[in-house]
């Protein structure tokens, strides 16, 4: 059950945050090297939309990638009796290029170190950096973002809820209470 609701950013206010997302990766990785990866869910249609955004104003072709991280999580038996398995999509070589894992929302910590278990059993690339659109603190592994859509702390009764058009059918942050 729901308690509260607060609405922290709208279509205008993530097509803005992405924006400067992609413009901080454009500024800090060289074209060449660059390869989006994200993970599924919600980091997968976020990739999409940073990788047109950049598409925009670069002549590079930007590799991207899907990450599913299921089989990495340490939390695996504890989330399903029978986790769903969905399959990776990285049709380039990660070896060398310099890799910008993008997700939702930076919580604890443990899906980011679940992917970077993911990419490294495929490959080294030359470096790894993480975009997130929500940040809402409270890590539990000392994982920080490189690119930040929106920065938030909220209390542990709190989560960050993302709709994206792709799977909600429009787009919206929000702090949720639950009871």
């Amino acid at each position: 059950m729901i308690k509260k609701r607060l609405r922290i950013m709208g279509e205008i206010e993530i097509e803005k945050a992405l924006r400067h997302l992609s413009h901080m990766i454009m500024r800090d990785v060289s074209h060449e090297e660059l390869a989006l990866i994200g993970i599924r869910t919600r980091g997968e249609h976020l990739a999409t939309r940073i990788k047109k955004i950049i598409s925009e104003t670069s002549s590079f072709p930007i590799p991207m990638g899907i990450l599913d991280i299921t089989l990495y999580r340490d939390d695996l038996t504890m989330i399903a009796p029978h986790p769903i398995v969905r399959k990776t999509e990285i049709p380039f070589d990660i070896t060398k290029k310099a890799i910008v894992l993008i997700d939702d929302v930076l919580f604890t910590g443990r899906t980011v170190r679940a992917a970077l278990d993911a990419l490294i059993d495929l490959g080294r690339p030359r470096c790894i950096r993480l975009a997130v659109l929500v940040d809402r603190g409270s890590r539990e592994l000392p994982i920080q973002a490189d690119y930040t859509g929106k920065k938030t702390v909220i209390s542990a009764t709190e989560m960050i809820e993302v709709k994206l058009k792709e799977t909600d059918g429009y787009d919206e942050t929000a702090i949720v209470t639950r009871a």
